[in-house]
């Protein structure tokens, strides 16, 4: 798919992986909704990129349906959608507490796991009422999972199911939604410099980078947004989970 003059949908937009995205689809000539919970964020994303910024938290169904309908008014539906909104947590299925809190695992599997499904759903149904492009193709729906899908450390049990599910579904939403010529592929990161990366101390982040086999760093946003756009533009890439980690594979702890 031609990137130029089309409208995308990034979840988690406004910044990390998501505004890297946000800004990359922008510089190839997409129109970009930023959909955020963070609402200063998100406007200053949108207004960086010439986007639309669109308030919201992807648990919420009727906010989600909302600012859909509010970015196809001011863009046009989108034929684009990336999933990179998520949240992570590292408790111990037992600990010194007790047992994991259900609600703090109930929570994770909302926000990654069924909301991501949720902005499939609703963009993917808008993508079938346009008019097909090459190849017959309507849209292209990209999820973000992570090397915790596989390699899932001491701490990660939510975190894993979630992103283990991402990995799950992606084939069998590719073969529902292929009939209507829209492909779903999913990224799993490894470990990246991302927002929450920032956070910590030069070494602990230096060490993290060592431990990737080559090349020995962090990634960068940028890379995954490259990745997200190869794959907008490669119409033969439909319900595959690609690594993207420098060969990594995490050990327990």
């Amino acid at each position: 798919m031609q990137i130029s003059g089309i409208s995308a949908v990034v979840t988690g937009g406004a910044s990390g992986l998501g505004g890297a995205t946000a800004r990359a689809l922008a510089e190839a000539g997409a129109k970009v909704a930023v959909f955020d919970l963070n609402k200063d964020a998100a406007e200053a994303m949108a207004k960086e990129i010439g986007g639309v910024a669109c308030v919201v938290d992807v648990t919420k169904d009727d906010q989600l349906e909302a600012a859909f309908e509010k970015a196809a008014a001011a863009q046009g539906i989108a034929r684009i959608l990336v999933n990179c909104a998520g949240i992570g947590i590292s408790i111990r299925t037992v600990g010194r507490n007790g047992p994991h809190p259900i609600d703090s695992f109930r929570k994770v599997i909302e926000v990654n796991l069924i909301g991501g499904f949720n902005a499939i759903r609703r963009a993917s149904q808008a993508m079938s009422t346009l008019d097909p492009l090459d190849d017959g193709e309507r849209g292209v729906c990209i999820n973000t999972a992570s090397v915790a899908a596989y390699d899932g450390q001491i701490g990660q049990a939510a975190y894993s199911a979630s992103k283990g599910g991402i990995v799950g579904m992606t084939l069998p939403i590719a073969r529902d939604l292929a009939s209507l010529g829209i492909r779903v592929c999913t990224i799993a990161p490894g470990l990246f410099d991302t927002p929450l990366m920032q956070a910590l101390p030069d070494d602990v982040k230096a060490a993290l980078g060592s431990s990737v086999p080559f090349p020995r760093r962090l990634g960068l946003p940028s890379e995954y947004a490259a990745l997200a756009k190869h794959i907008v533009e490669n119409n033969m890439l439909n319900g595959e989970t690609i690594r993207l980690d420098g060969a990594i594979r995490m050990a327990p702890k």
